[in-house]
């Protein structure tokens, strides 16, 4: 640290060569000079040349980014500054703490943390990068250093491409919204990563696929979404919607393909949103062929106490059960049925009281099947066995939560963090889970704030924190064969900064 700096030049030696990269992106100087610095690599030196008039008494910190990383294997120098005064007092206080992901519960690396000052905020925030930022480390925590007297907001990115440009659309976004005055050294700052929820609700891709499918996908997601085909007319009625999941994405099958204009309405909870048009060739032709997935494991086991259940990839329209056919141990079975599936227009079961250690072949022979299109399938098999009861076992969850006149989510996680069952529950709860596969598994619970049966994100732009997640850090262990009993017990929902 240099004091009293009267100079032009700065020249930063280093021990060994190095590489800058991209230094007019990455390398800030705070605050920031009207004209911007040269920097120049020189040999095993960085040599700044400053194109402005430094203001008197003032600390300087110059932070380097991720612009400079060793020559051999290219390991970043992160967190780099050099901080200098043109007066006799160097600023001194700081700003520490951890960048956490919601969702997870987890701590977040290589996030960046960026501070604005309150006069700054609302004109350089999204638009400009900041000049006082860090990074966080490999276990989350960050600090930042150098910090003069004042009143500050706090923000965190976590993005693909780091420009320290918020960009809504993409980046994970935290902030504090408590204005920071900083007086002494701030510790303990807790910043929750999100994505934001979109202002406004918007259409997003919108195509017919080559097999003649209509996609159609949205900014967030619905709650009781409908589609319903204003032109041609009367064509609603040939229409076969299916919404994803998380009812952000919508398919559209159609049994009447004679048009080449089609323009359709969006629903949600019955009020319009939205209207769109679509255009084809009334006689293009579309590539199709009709074909099945099975509700088998990737090691061609079938969960016991399940149903067999074919997923054709377009509407099924009719089938001829004499034409699928079942073999135990190489043995054609007749007591076996097929049956559509009510809720899905794309299912068909298959029952019979499976063996265990027999080996079955399931076939779906030419022209079993036809789609809505008139399309037959071109005939199929699918080997499977029953998996053993034994790899299978009972969970069963007491849930306390603290306060019973509010809302909770609890979500059971596998390993990989995908969720496999939520339940709404407002006050001490058993849960069970049957059948269940040996593994490991998680508990997050959701503090439903607002009692929709669903996790809600923030804003920054409105100032609105997403709803708090509590992951349980107790991994739950699940061995063949047994019944499982664990305690869960939710804690306070932490207050939101």
């Amino acid at each position: 640290m240099t004091r009293f700096f009267k100079g032009k030049v700065i020249r930063l030696d280093f021990d060994e060569y190095f590489k800058i990269t991209n230094p007019y992106s990455e390398i800030t100087m705070s605050p920031t000079p009207t004209k911007l610095p040269e920097y120049k690599k020189v040999q095993k030196s960085i040599v700044i040349t400053l194109k402005d008039t430094l203001e008197k008494n003032t600390t300087y910190v110059i932070n380097f980014g991720k612009a400079v990383s060793d020559v051999t294997e290219g390991n970043v120098l992160k967190n780099f500054t050099y901080v200098f005064s043109t007066g006799a007092h160097i600023d001194s206080l700081s700003i520490s703490g951890q960048v956490i992901n919601t969702e997870t519960g987890e701590r977040e690396k290589d996030a960046t943390v960026m501070l604005f000052t309150l006069k700054q905020d609302s004109l350089l925030f999204g638009k400009k990068k900041p000049s006082i930022y860090a990074t966080a480390d490999s276990a989350g925590n960050f600090t930042l250093s150098n910090l003069h007297q004042d009143d500050y907001r706090i923000y965190a990115l976590k993005q693909l491409t780091p420009n320290k440009i918020y960009d809504y659309n993409k980046d994970l976004i935290a902030f504090n919204q408590r204005v920071i005055h900083l007086t002494r050294d701030t510790q303990n700052v807790v910043l929750k990563l999100f994505k934001a929820k979109p202002d406004k609700f918007r259409m997003g891709e919108h195509r017919f696929d080559n097999d003649g499918k209509m996609l159609f996908t949205f900014n967030q997601s619905m709650t009781d979404p409908s589609i319903k085909i204003i032109y041609p007319p009367d064509f609603d009625q040939y229409k076969l919607v299916e919404f994803s999941k998380t009812k952000d994405t919508a398919t559209v099958f159609m049994r009447n393909m004679d048009f080449d204009s089609i323009r359709m309405e969006f629903f949600d909870k019955g009020k319009p949103f939205d209207t769109l048009s679509l255009r084809k060739g009334r006689k293009e032709a579309f590539t199709r062929q009709l074909a099945f997935q099975y509700n088998i494991m990737s090691d061609g086991k079938l969960k016991p106490g399940t149903r067999l259940m074919a997923t054709a990839n377009y509407p099924i329209e009719n089938f001829d059960p004499a034409l699928i056919t079942l073999k135990e141990d190489s043995n054609e079975v007749s007591n076996f049925t097929v049956t559509r599936d009510t809720a899905s227009t794309r299912n068909l079961f298959i029952d019979y009281r499976w063996k265990q250690k027999a080996n079955y072949l399931i076939t779906f022979n030419t022209d079993a099947v036809s789609d809505i299109y008139g399309d037959k399938n071109k005939g199929t098999r699918r080997p499977f066995n029953l998996d053993n009861p034994e790899n299978y076992s009972l969970l069963t969850l007491t849930v306390t939560v603290p306060d019973t006149g509010k809302s909770y989510i609890v979500e059971l996680l596998n390993e990989k963090k995908q969720v496999l069952k939520s339940d709404v529950i407002h006050k001490k709860t058993v849960l069970n889970y049957k059948n269940y596969i040996t593994g490991k598994y998680l508990v997050s619970v959701i503090y439903d704030d607002n009692n929709n049966g669903k996790w809600d994100s923030g804003n920054v732009r409105q100032k609105l924190q997403p709803e708090n997640i509590w992951v349980d850090p107790d991994i739950i262990p699940l061995r063949p064969n047994w019944e499982q009993q664990t305690a869960i017990n939710v804690p306070r929902e932490p207050t939101t900064p």
